[in-house]
């Protein structure tokens, strides 16, 4: 792959760029923690999707421009909740309010994230936690970093120590789909030492960047909420599959971040 891309005017090298996209996702994740504080109400699900709706507008009319001029000939994914590969080229794959339902019920767990794919790979990513004030980036060949900082996975060998994760991908789930969660964590409770489940899947995938916890899945899933984790991950040392151990794709059914040293007994369980 090569280390630069051309863009209309000038060449811009890919360590600019993800650092262009983090003061993106920071600018944004600004002004989304201006609105946070109180509990959101609403009654009907009309007033959620607009509620949820005016922070995603709010967020994207900073991404937008910015990441347009970035890169004025990339793709832009409209629905952070779409899924399956992407047309060729590059695209900018963003949820400007990940976690967003949390934000609205003033939970803490929510992130701003941005992250360009070229023909169905993540190149960078940058993911801002505004509470924080964390930054977490990735670029593909040059590593995980946290504020500048590299990550690494966790060196756990041992599912039956090990810390894992689950998250909801959607609202209205399949059935089938509700029904393998729901046993995939019974197995885990077995065969592991704890199990967390809890949206967003990003900020589990943060957790596995970081070696904080040891493997995280998830059934179905958006490309917004995978990617990011995705390549963080495995510029962090990790291991990325779908839940059976083969080759995960966008249009893949299930998803698997784990440490090494775990990743192939988190695939037995998960497979059983």
């Amino acid at each position: 792959m090569s280390a630069t891309l051309q863009t209309t005017d000038v060449t811009v090298l890919d360590a600019d760029l993800l650092d262009r996209t983090a003061a993106a996702v920071r600018e944004a994740g600004a002004v989304l923690r201006e609105r946070f504080g109180a509990v959101i109400p609403y009654r009907t699900r009309e007033e959620l999707m607009s509620a949820l709706a005016a922070n995603d507008d709010t967020a994207l009319g900073i991404l937008r421009p910015h990441l347009t001029s970035l890169r004025p000939d990339a793709g832009w994914v409209e629905d952070e909740l779409d899924g399956g590969a992407l047309p060729p080229g590059e695209w900018w794959v963003v949820d400007p309010a990940e976690g967003n339902v949390n934000h609205l019920h003033a939970l803490p767990e929510w992130a701003v994230t941005a992250t360009l794919v070229r023909d169905n790979q993540p190149v960078l990513t940058a993911v801002h936690l505004p509470l924080t004030g964390e930054t977490y980036t990735a670029l593909t060949g040059a590593g995980a970093h946290l504020d500048g900082r590299p990550l690494n996975v966790s060196r756990t060998a041992d599912l039956g120590l090990s810390i894992v994760a689950t998250s909801q991908a959607r609202p209205d789930e399949d059935e089938n789909v509700v029904r393998r969660v729901g046993s995939s964590i019974t197995a885990m409770l077995f065969d592991a030492l704890v199990v967390r489940v809890a949206v967003p899947a990003t900020l589990h995938l943060l957790n596995v960047a970081a070696g904080r916890i040891d493997a995280f899945w998830q059934f179905a899933g958006a490309r917004a909420d995978l990617l990011p984790g995705a390549l963080l991950v495995t510029e962090a040392g990790g291991r990325i599959s779908d839940a059976e151990g083969r080759p995960w794709t966008p249009r893949s059914e299930s998803f698997l971040a784990a440490a090494p040293g775990v990743h192939a007994q988190a695939v037995t369980t998960l497979s059983r």
